[in-house]
C-alpha cells in the first residue's frame, strides 16, 4: 500500500439523488396541506348547525395529519448512503485491529428456541475475524438448563464448523441457514464431498439432541454428569428466582482452546444474572448492563456487538464494515454506534405483515443525514466507552491496538469467581447503571432512548445498509404478533416523549433539529390513533346519511385535497416500489398501517396515559419466534392469520363492519334516491375514502364469514363485531 493511501477514508458518505426535485415535490404537497386548512376555516358551520362540531373535528384532524406529515419530511430530506473500503481497513491495521464482545439475548426456551439462539451463536463465532479477539456472551435471561445444554452442543460443533466456514469461505455461516442455501446443489455434492457430507451429519445430530431436549424439556443425564456447570442449578432455581449461573466454556486465552485445525477458537461465555422475584430486573437493558460488566473482566472488547437470538449474522464482513468507521482517522472518534437494519429471511413475496421496508431502506438514510440513525436493539456495534457513559470530546480518538497476548494469570474458574458478584441483583443498587452508565431503564424500548441520550452527549452514529444484509431474523408470521409488537415499540416511544429524555427538548441544543424531528416521527406512533380512528369512522357515517364532509368534485377546493391524496400515494408507492418491493407488497403495507394505528397504537397510547396517571406498569412481551405447521402453512400462502379473541380484533371488524354497512347504504341511496352523478359530485371523497376501507379490509370479512380453517376470526368476535357495528350506524342514522 502506497503513502498516500494511509491517508484515504475507511468510508465515505454520498448525499442521495434527487433531492432537489424531492423537496420541490414536498413543497407543493405542503402548499395543498395550507389550502385544505384554508377550506376547513373558511366553511366552519354557523353556531347552531348541523355538522358544526364534526367539521371542527375534521379540522383538528387534518391539522393533526398535516403537521405530522411535515415532521416525516425529516426522514427523507437529507438522505445519505454510506460505502466502506475493507481492504484499506485490513491493510492499515493488520493484526492492530481491536477486541470485539458480541452479546446474544435470549429469555425464554419455549418460545425462542435453544436450536435457533445457537444457530445466532454459531454464525458470529465463525466472523472473519482474529478469534483471539472475538468474544461471544448468551445472556440467557430464562436461567434455562435447556439453553445453557444445547449452548454446550454449539460449543463442540464450533470446532468443526469454525474451520469449515475458513476452508471454503461459506456465507451464511448459520449452519441452518448455510444448509437451506446449499439444499438445491448439496444433493450432487454430497457424493463427492465428504466435508460437506460430515458437517451436515453433525449438524444434523446437534439439532436432534437439542430439539430432543427441548421436547422432553429436560436434558440427558449423562451430559449432567459430564459438565459441571449444570450444579449451578439448585432444586429451587426458577426463571425468576436463581443465583447468578456464569460458565466460561471457551476461554479465548487457553492455548489449548483450540478447533479441529488447531486454531485458536473465540471467547464463549453463558451468562444467567441473578434474579430475585423481589428484585425489578429492567428487562433486556439489565441483562445488557449485565454482560457489559462481566464482558469488561474477561474479554473487554472495545467493540460490542448485540443480537437478538433470532438476528443470526448472514454476512461473515459485516464486524469489518463497523469497524471501517470507527477506525477511520477523520471521522471515526465521533461515532458511537454503527446501526444495520433489521432484515428478516422469512418474509413473504408480498410482505403480509409489513417488513419494515420503508424504515430500513429509506427513513434510517434520511436520519443518518442528521448525525445517525436510531439505536434499534440488534444488530448494532457500540464502542464500549460510550456505553459506559463516556461524553463526547475533539480528542476522543482512543488508541485501539492493545497487548492482547498478555498472559492472564487467573484460571477461567477463578475469573469466574471475581466476576459472578457483577451480575448479581443487588450490584446496581446506588450506582449509576440504567441512568449514566449503561442501557437506560424504565422504558419499553431501552434502545431507542439510550441512543438517543448518546447522541445527546455530542456523538454521533452511522447507519449502514450493505446490499448483503448483515443479519437476518425472524418476523412475526400472525397478525396478532405483529400488532403485540407495534404497541410495545410505539408504546415505548410514546414514553420516550413524555419523560425528560423527550427529543423535543432533551435533545434540544445537544442534535440537529433534523434528528430531534426524526426521533419525534416515531415518538408520535400512538398518538395518530385518535386522528385515524376520526377518519375511518366520521366520514363513513356521514356518508351513509348522504351528508357531505368535503368539497364537491366541480368546487376549486376539491383540487388541493385531490392532489395531496394522490401524490402522498403515489409517492408511497413509488417509494416502495424503489426499494425493492411489489405492488401487492405496498398494499398489504397500507393496511398494516390502518390495523396498527386503531389497535396496537390506540392500546400503547391508553396504556402510556394510565402509566403516567399511575395506575399501570410498565411490561416487556417476548413475540413468539415459532409457528406450528398449520400456521406457517397459512403464512407462506399470504393468508392472514387472526385466531384468537381479543379487543383488537374486535375493534378491527367492527370498523370494518361499520364501513360495509355504510358503503352499503350509500349504494342503496343511489339506487332508491339519488343519480350516480349526483351523489357523486358532492360525496366523491367520501365515496372513495369509504370504498378503500372496504377493499382495504377484504381478509377481516374473509375472517369473519368466509374462512373455516383455524386461522380465522372467532364466532364471538363476528356476532359482537356485526351487533356493535349495526347498532352504531342506526343510532347515527335516528340522531341525524
Amino acid at each position: 500500500m502506497g503513502s498516500d493511501d494511509q491517508h484515504l477514508p475507511l468510508f465515505e458518505t454520498k448525499t442521495a439523488r434527487g433531492r432537489v426535485v424531492y423537496r420541490v415535490f414536498a413543497a407543493t404537497v405542503f402548499a395543498g396541506i395550507c389550502l385544505i386548512w384554508a377550506y376547513r376555516l373558511s366553511y366552519i358551520p354557523r353556531e347552531g348547525e348541523d355538522g358544526r362540531w364534526v367539521w371542527i373535528g375534521l379540522i383538528g384532524v387534518e391539522l393533526w395529519f398535516g403537521l405530522y406529515w411535515v415532521v416525516t419530511q425529516a426522514l427523507r430530506w437529507n438522505q445519505v448512503y454510506r460505502r466502506t473500503f475493507k481492504d484499506r481497513l485490513s491493510h492499515r491495521y493488520k493484526n492492530e485491529l481491536p477486541g470485539v464482545d458480541v452479546f446474544v439475548c435470549t429469555a425464554d426456551p419455549t418460545i425462542e428456541p435453544p436450536i435457533m439462539v445457537m444457530n445466532t451463536v454459531l454464525s458470529v463465532m465463525a466472523y472473519d475475524y482474529s478469534s483471539e479477539k472475538l468474544g461471544i456472551y448468551l445472556s440467557d435471561d430464562g436461567g434455562s438448563e435447556l439453553t445453557f445444554y444445547a449452548f454446550l452442543e454449539a460449543c463442540n460443533f464450533a470446532r468443526y464448523w469454525i474451520p469449515y466456514c475458513k476452508k471454503f469461505n461459506v456465507g451464511p455461516r448459520s449452519p441452518a441457514a448455510y444448509f437451506v442455501s446449499i439444499s438445491d446443489q448439496l444433493g450432487s455434492r454430497l457424493t463427492t464431498d465428504s466435508d460437506a457430507i460430515k458437517i451436515k451429519k453433525l449438524y444434523e445430530e446437534m439439532e436432534k439432541r437439542i430439539e430432543t431436549a427441548t421436547k422432553l424439556g429436560r436434558i440427558p443425564e449423562e451430559a449432567r454428569l459430564k459438565h459441571k456447570g449444570f450444579s449451578q442449578w439448585k432444586p429451587y432455581s426458577s426463571p425468576r428466582d436463581h443465583d447468578t449461573i456464569l460458565q466460561i466454556l471457551i476461554d479465548g486465552k487457553d492455548p489449548n482452546a483450540i478447533d479441529i485445525d488447531g486454531c485458536r477458537l473465540p471467547t464463549l461465555v453463558y451468562l444467567a444474572r441473578e434474579k430475585r422475584p423481589q428484585h425489578h430486573h429492567n428487562f433486556k437493558a439489565g441483562s445488557m448492563n449485565a454482560l457489559i460488566r462481566v464482558s469488561s473482566k474477561i474479554s473487554n472488547g472495545q467493540i460490542i456487538l448485540n443480537l437478538d437470538c433470532d438476528m443470526y449474522s448472514n454476512s461473515s464482513q459485516s464486524l469489518l464494515d463497523a469497524l471501517c468507521f470507527f477506525m477511520d482517522e477523520e471521522n471515526g472518534h465521533e461515532i458511537a454506534f454503527v446501526q444495520f437494519p433489521q432484515s428478516f429471511e422469512n418474509v413473504t413475496k408480498n410482505e403480509l405483515y409489513d417488513s419494515l421496508r420503508v424504515i430500513s431502506n429509506v427513513e434510517f438514510h434520511g436520519a443518518d443525514g442528521f448525525g445517525g440513525p436510531l439505536y434499534v436493539g440488534t444488530g448494532c456495534f457500540h464502542r464500549r466507552d460510550t456505553l459506559c457513559g463516556r461524553k463526547f470530546t475533539q480528542d476522543c480518538k482512543i488508541e485501539w491496538k492493545r497487548d492482547d497476548d498478555q498472559k492472564r494469570l487467573q484460571s477461567a474458574q477463578e475469573l469466574e469467581e471475581e466476576t459472578r458478584p457483577l451480575a448479581s441483583c443487588t450490584y446496581e443498587q446506588n450506582t449509576q447503571w440504567g441512568n449514566e452508565m449503561g442501557l437506560k431503564y424504565g422504558c419499553p424500548v431501552e434502545d431507542v432512548i439510550t441512543g438517543l441520550s448518546i447522541q445527546c452527549k455530542g456523538w454521533k452514529s452511522a447507519y449502514f445498509n450493505p446490499e448483503r444484509k448483515a443479519f437476518l431474523g425472524v418476523t412475526a408470521t400472525t397478525l396478532p404478533q405483529t400488532l403485540v409488537q407495534h404497541k410495545r415499540w410505539s408504546e415505548g416511544d410514546f414514553q420516550i416523549l413524555l419523560s425528560k429524555y423527550s427529543p423535543a427538548w432533551y435533545g434540544y441544543g445537544s442534535i440537529s433539529l433534523g434528528l430531534q424531528l426524526c426521533y419525534c416521527c416515531y415518538c408520535l406512533w400512538a398518538p395518530n390513533c385518535l386522528a385515524t380512528l376520526y377518519y375511518t369512522i366520521i366520514p363513513s357515517l356521514y356518508l351513509l346519511k348522504g351528508i357531505s364532509l368535503f368539497p364537491q368534485v366541480s368546487s376549486p377546493w376539491f383540487l388541493p385535497f385531490a392532489y395531496v391524496i394522490s401524490a402522498k400515494y403515489i409517492y408511497s408507492l413509488v417509494e416502495f416500489l424503489w426499494s425493492g418491493g411489489t405492488i401487492l407488497g405496498w398494499w398489504n403495507t397500507q393496511r398494516i398501517w390502518l390495523y396498527k394505528r386503531t389497535t396496537s397504537y390506540l392500546f400503547a397510547f391508553i396504556d402510556t396515559i394510565l402509566k403516567k396517571l399511575g395506575f399501570t406498569d410498565s411490561t416487556f412481551i417476548i413475540t413468539a419466534k415459532v409457528a406450528d405447521e398449520e400456521v406457517f402453512q397459512r403464512y407462506e400462502k399470504e393468508i392472514m392469520e387472526f385466531g384468537t379473541s381479543s379487543p383488537m380484533f374486535t375493534i378491527l371488524a367492527t370498523l370494518a363492519m361499520l364501513n360495509v354497512f355504510c358503503f352499503i347504504g350509500a349504494v342503496k341511496r343511489v339506487i332508491m334516491v339519488d343519480s350516480i352523478f349526483s351523489i357523486f359530485e358532492a360525496m366523491a371523497l367520501q365515496i372513495l375514502l369509504c370504498g378503500v376501507l372496504v377493499l382495504i379490509n377484504w381478509p377481516l370479512y374473509q375472517g369473519l364469514f368466509l374462512r373455516k380453517d383455524k386461522g380465522k376470526l372467532p364466532s364471538s368476535v363476528a356476532i359482537k363485531s356485526f351487533v356493535l357495528a349495526l347498532v352504531v350506524c342506526a343510532s347515527f342514522s335516528l340522531m341525524y
